[in-house]
């Protein structure tokens, strides 16, 4: 992998002809968002980061309009750089890195049917659009998944250490939390799209911790049901200038683990 280009993705074939072909959204898709879009927003300007909050501003988000990917291409080009790239769903780790290495965000294009209003096995695309790309206008915020999927790739080939760094992204980009203005805030996109774990990440009942790269790479999680301890940054820019001791702490436990 580090003898690749940084660029290889955009040639990779997994990705060939793969677009938002917008004008194929059904009214049934553009009432799933409207009645997904209502039933969390209320929820979030008490909850959310203010970061994301911008974020949504920015991104031109509604309940009325499917988030539309060339529209937002555009804004994001003019605020951070970056840009969505559609994905054909969840797809292996390598493209998933590479992608966000190159300062492309992999989305789905698919939305929930109304029977699936409240439990998927695979993230759609309202997580992904919803939840994830308001803070793609942060720009320590996309620094770090940047520079995150720049360390995953030099390993792609060693499971134990996409496993370390999955924690990590796992802790920060889906379930973080940050504090702003001495009260603690979500920024994590898995608890963005869940008005129950938005609710419950902010009680008493789950466990909060400060941000520490070691903990969280020794911190096991899981996918079936809310988390029972969450993480706490105090900026978006901690979480960038934590990417050295990742690098670093990465080595250590991978040494320990061939010497056992």
């Amino acid at each position: 992998m580090t003898d690749k280009p940084k660029d290889w993705v955009f040639s990779d074939p997994r990705l060939q002809d793969l677009r938002q072909e917008y004008e194929a959204y059904t009214a049934e898709d553009f009432k799933v968002w409207k009645i997904l879009y209502e039933r969390q927003m209320p929820n979030l300007p008490k909850a959310a980061s203010q970061a994301y909050l911008d974020g949504v501003e920015i991104v031109k988000f509604t309940a009325d309009r499917i988030a539309n990917f060339e529209e937002l291409n555009e804004i994001l080009k003019k605020t951070t750089g970056w840009a969505v790239q559609v994905v054909p769903g969840l797809i292996d780790d390598d493209l998933f890195f590479g992608l966000l290495n190159n300062r492309r965000f992999p989305s789905s294009t698919w939305l929930r049917k109304m029977e699936q209003l409240d439990y998927l096995e695979e993230p759609d695309m309202f997580h992904d659009a919803f939840a994830h790309m308001p803070l793609l206008t942060n720009q320590p915020y996309v620094d770090f998944l940047e520079k995150l999927s720049g360390i995953a790739l030099k390993h792609i080939d060693n499971p134990w250490a996409i496993q370390l760094l999955s924690r990590i992204y796992w802790f920060t980009i889906e379930f973080g939390l940050i504090r702003e203005n001495g009260e603690l805030r979500i920024y994590g996109a898995g608890i963005l799209s869940s008005k129950g774990e938005t609710k419950f990440s902010l009680s008493d009942e789950p466990a909060h911790y400060p941000y520490d790269v070691r903990r969280i790479m020794n911190q096991e999680y899981w996918k079936d049901k809310f988390q029972d301890k969450y993480f706490v940054i105090e900026s978006y820019e901690q979480l960038y200038n934590s990417i050295p001791e990742i690098e670093q702490v990465l080595e250590e436990m991978l040494a320990e683990n061939k010497v056992k």
